[in-house]
This record gives C-alpha cells, structure tokens and sequence, in this order.
C-alpha cells in the first residue's frame, strides 16, 4: 500500500523546498506544501490550477482592498488570519477563454 505520510515531493507553491507535508486539494488529488509557503498563507490569498499546476499568491490586504460585496468583507474578517490555500480548476493560463465566459456570466460557479 502506497504510504503517502513517507513520500517526499517538492513544494507545489514555491518550487523549491522539498517537504512531506502534503494536504488534499481535492478527492484523491494530494499537494505538498512547505512550512515557509503555509506560513506565508496566513498574509496571501494562495491559488493553484488543479488542471496546469500555475500558483497564484497575491497579498491578503490588497485584494480585500479593492473589494465592494460587504459580504466577501464580512467572510475575509472571519477567516483573516487563517492560512487557505485553494485549488482552482482552471485559470488564465490554462484557459483563458473560460476564464473569459464565467467572468462574463452572474454565477460565482464555473
């Protein structure tokens, strides 16, 4: 049986570091993570495609300044200091044009 606790694969977030923390971004879908990309979680919103493996990170603080929706505020207050890394399904680089169409739609699902 495949041990997942012993496996050692490098960072999905920075690339660099070679670590055995690992979380489920998804069913049956495990990333690693090192220590120094959970700890900068806790100050950056961290997006990965689940489809190309791009990583996003963009600080916590200017994104939540450029949003309006009281609500998204009132949830980013509740969860500000937590570290959340999230997987994505698709993203601009992997397809822009469906990226395009669901900006384009009201459905906060694409």
């Amino acid at each position: 049986m495949f041990d997942l606790f012993n496996k050692i694969d490098k960072c999905i977030v920075c690339r660099h570091e070679y670590t055995s923390m690992h979380v489920e971004a998804s069913p049956g879908i495990s990333i690693h993570v090192c220590e120094a990309c959970i700890e900068a979680a806790r100050y950056n919103f961290i997006w990965i495609c689940l489809n190309c493996g791009k990583v996003y990170m963009r600080p916590k603080a200017l994104m939540m300044a450029k949003v309006n929706n009281p609500t998204l505020k009132k949830a980013y207050e509740l969860c500000e200091h937590k570290q959340i890394i999230l997987g994505i399904d698709i993203c601009i680089k992997c397809n822009p044009r469906g990226i395009l169409n669901c900006m384009n739609t009201d459905s906060m699902v694409c």
